[in-house]
């Protein structure tokens, strides 16, 4: 499976569309780890955004955690619905291995299995519809977005609920100014993310373009009763250590990304922000936090 670097989009979640050329090639297994971590980190967001789901979605029997990467989420949604069989999919055998071990450590493994294929195809190979299909920024890795939606929608039982995690907001964790380079660095990073996003998008196989209004697409698959809602990560200074870590080891990934869209003094900040030497770095300054937003959208197929 292929994917980032893009933890900013996808903390978790892979989707199964294979290697991608170029400069926007991922490695899932390799990205094993930080996925793995991110998600962690993450994991008090995706909490109420599961008892949110759990509003709309009582006593569900299946759930399927569509491009579950690592498993952490599909994991917690064991958790949140104890009666409910998980199915986690994802195109990356690695990544599904991490998932079986970590249901394993959790004593959830007796509910939980894994698919490994590609999406959207491979929901053909679940042995019953779904009352819950979740697709954490899984989605967007597949070049017709419309039609995978709709090969969503399909594997829903009468009643049952689709839950799209796409948008949000970009993560901050630092200042405008952090006191070396020119003020709005994390802006131009943004900026030069987005340009890569596109170009992933764009060298999918299959790429249709495609507005992201994602409840007219819900829609448009033949969904009923959509509703959004996001929900914060905020996680101010001092921050601990594993989350000076977790944004060491995003910003180190992205060092090579960004070389194609920021100026010379931009790079040399980024630099300066890695070096654990330095007292501008991640590593050291007191001034670091962690604010992020993701967006949930769900619809129900009609009984």
């Amino acid at each position: 499976m292929a994917h980032r670097h893009d933890p900013h989009h996808e903390h978790e979640h892979t989707a199964g569309q294979g290697r991608h050329h170029g400069h926007t090639d991922v490695d899932w297994a390799e990205m094993g780890p930080l996925l793995e971590s991110s998600a962690e980190l993450f994991a008090s967001l995706y909490e109420r955004a599961l008892g949110w789901l759990a509003q709309e979605v009582t006593e569900p029997g299946l759930i399927v955690d569509a491009g579950s990467g690592p498993g952490v989420v599909a994991c917690l949604f064991a958790e949140t619905f104890p009666g409910a069989r998980i199915v986690a999919v994802d195109g990356s055998q690695p990544l599904l291995e991490r998932a079986t071990a970590r249901a394993e450590r959790l004593g959830v493994a007796d509910r939980f299995s894994t698919i490994a294929g590609e999406l959207p195809d491979v929901l053909g190979e679940l042995d019953y519809p779904a009352d819950l299909l979740w697709a954490s920024r899984s989605l967007h890795h597949l070049g017709d977005q419309r039609a995978a939606l709709a090969a969503f929608a399909a594997r829903l039982a009468p009643g049952g609920t689709l839950a799209l995690m796409e948008g949000g907001l970009p993560p901050r964790f630092l200042p405008r100014d952090i006191g070396t380079g020119r003020p709005g660095l994390q802006a131009r990073i943004d900026a030069v993310q987005a340009e890569w996003f596109t170009r992933m998008r764009t060298d999918l196989p299959g790429h249709v373009a495609e507005t992201e209004d994602w409840p007219a697409l819900l829609s448009a698959a033949g969904l009923k009763h959509t509703r959004t809602h996001s929900f914060l990560l905020d996680l101010p200074a001092p921050v601990p250590d594993r989350v000076r870590a977790h944004l060491v080891a995003t910003l180190s990934h992205m060092r090579d990304q960004l070389a194609e869209g920021l100026d010379a003094e931009d790079l040399a900040t980024v630099d300066r922000l890695l070096d654990p030497g330095d007292e501008a770095s991640l590593h050291r300054r007191p001034d670091v936090f962690l604010l992020e937003a993701h967006t949930v959208h769900t619809a129900v197929r009609p009984g």
